[in-house]
């Protein structure tokens, strides 16, 4: 069963529908999707750059919520962090079946602590992330597009960019520390 949320939780009421999904109720999952499935449509379709797939990426985060819902822990992120990031691997796994890849890991994604069930947290939320991708050296965002959008791997964009391996993986990392400097609640 999940754990107690705790005070950093934007969105109390996730932990209490996803108590019930992972009891089994259809309108509690049915509640979260009507919550999240925009954003998590939206994150799967600019990895992807395809609606199909993204749809197929979607349904597979929104069937893998109900089959696992009491793996999920509020105290190691919130809901929509966690459906952001399943969606995000579930569509670069999905990238990746499609051409070879190598195997460097990427970096986690940057977490935010905004309740994305609102229009209006939506547009707080891009404007903040555009402000804050507006900080960012040319270098460094292209190396985070490269990486969160195009599902490539670090020894991928080295040799797209010409850059060294080492030259990549700083710029990511400055770029992360960066955004979450900026973005931090």
């Amino acid at each position: 069963m999940p754990n107690a949320p705790h005070h950093t939780d934007r969105h109390p009421a996730d932990f209490e529908l996803i108590r019930r999904v992972a009891n089994g109720d259809e309108a509690a999952l049915t509640a979260l999707y009507d919550r999240y499935a925009g954003v998590v449509y939206s994150v799967a379709h600019r990895v992807l750059k395809d609606e199909g797939a993204a749809e197929e990426v979607l349904q597979d985060v929104f069937y893998q919520l109900w089959c696992n819902a009491s793996r999920y822990d509020a105290a190691r992120g919130t809901m929509a962090g966690w459906l952001l990031v399943s969606a995000r691997n579930r569509a670069i796994d999905l990238l990746r079946r499609r051409k070879p890849a190598d195997t460097n890991s990427m970096e986690e994604p940057v977490p935010l602590a905004f309740n994305l069930e609102s229009s209006v947290a939506r547009t707080q939320l891009i404007s903040r992330v555009k402000s804050a991708l507006g900080i960012l050296t040319p270098a460094q965002r292209q190396v985070l597009e490269l990486t969160y959008f195009a599902g490539m791997t670090h020894g991928e964009i080295a040799e797209k960019t010409g850059e060294p391996l080492g030259t990549v993986k700083t710029r990511l990392r400055a770029a992360l520390h960066t955004l979450r400097q900026v973005l931090a609640p």
